[in-house]
């Protein structure tokens, strides 16, 4: 299908845009397009104008700040990939970047798109869960910060307001284990379900595609905080969660491989 008529603007700075969007109600902004564009395109979207911010160079950079790294909005998946900031201090988030989509995805793809755009069946929404990362969000009144726990609201919702931008996100260093298992049927598939596991201090466990959000194993991240085996943890892997049925998998074989990739996650990072 073709999508509806729209203006296209392309936005010289993070002002601009910002100064585009509030004089809109149904601008959206578009860098890499591969989240807004498919929903164009079956008419779940139907913006009046498109704010182009795909060439502010600066909002694409990878920042070692001491205990944590800085990661700029419009910074490509690719980037990520490959830095040398995250193998060292992130490597969770190289590694998970280098599992979205294929090379072409990869190469034009921003982990700012992907979290704005706030799908529970993408790998990045879940990894920043995962490290307890924060968003840096600027509108025309100023910036506020934003915790990972909090930002993703519902099914493609998160706490972006009307003429806000997701400028950066600050991800804790990791100083001890970590692991991503993905389930899928193809190696570009979105995962049928994910598990990112980061222990840093205490462990965190946050799933991908067991909801219409990024979710954290509460009931298997307080099973393992408290001593518990990691067999134990990973039989509460979705207590609490209501996983979705549809043609790739059914809601109890979502739990069941909700409960594997825990244990193998965990397993994992504590090798």
């Amino acid at each position: 299908m073709f999508p509806s008529a729209f203006d296209y603007v392309r936005a010289g700075s993070v002002a601009e845009a910002i100064s585009i969007l509030d004089g809109s109600e149904d601008a959206k902004l578009i860098a890499g397009g591969h989240s807004l564009l498919p929903l164009m395109k079956l008419r779940l979207a139907a913006p009046s104008t498109l704010v182009d911010i795909g060439r502010l160079s600066e909002l694409s950079f990878i920042e070692d700040r001491g205990d944590h790294v800085a990661i700029g909005a419009l910074t490509r998946h690719r980037d990520l990939e490959i830095s040398a900031v995250l193998k060292q201090s992130v490597p969770i988030l190289a590694h998970v970047a280098g599992e979205v989509g294929d090379p072409a995805v990869r190469h034009r793809g921003t982990i700012g798109g992907s979290i704005a755009h706030g799908d529970g069946a993408s790998d990045l929404p879940a990894a920043v869960l995962a490290l307890d990362a924060t968003m840096v969000v600027r509108s025309a009144s100023g910036e506020r910060t934003v915790p990972a726990s909090s930002f993703f609201k519902g099914f493609l919702e998160t706490d972006l307001g009307q003429g806000e931008v997701l400028t950066e996100i600050r991800v804790p260093k990791v100083s001890g284990g970590w692991a991503y298992q993905k389930f899928n049927r193809r190696a570009q598939d979105w995962a049928i379900v994910g598990v990112a596991v980061v222990r840093n201090g205490s462990t965190r466990i946050s799933l991908v595609n067991m909801g219409s959000t990024p979710l954290r194993a509460s009931a298997s991240e307080n099973a393992i905080n408290q001593g518990a085996s990691i067999e134990e943890a990973a039989r509460l892997a979705s207590e609490g969660i209501d996983p979705p049925s549809d043609l790739n998998a059914s809601a109890d074989y979502r739990r069941h491989l909700a409960s594997v990739l825990v244990r193998r996650a965990l397993q994992e990072a504590s090798a």
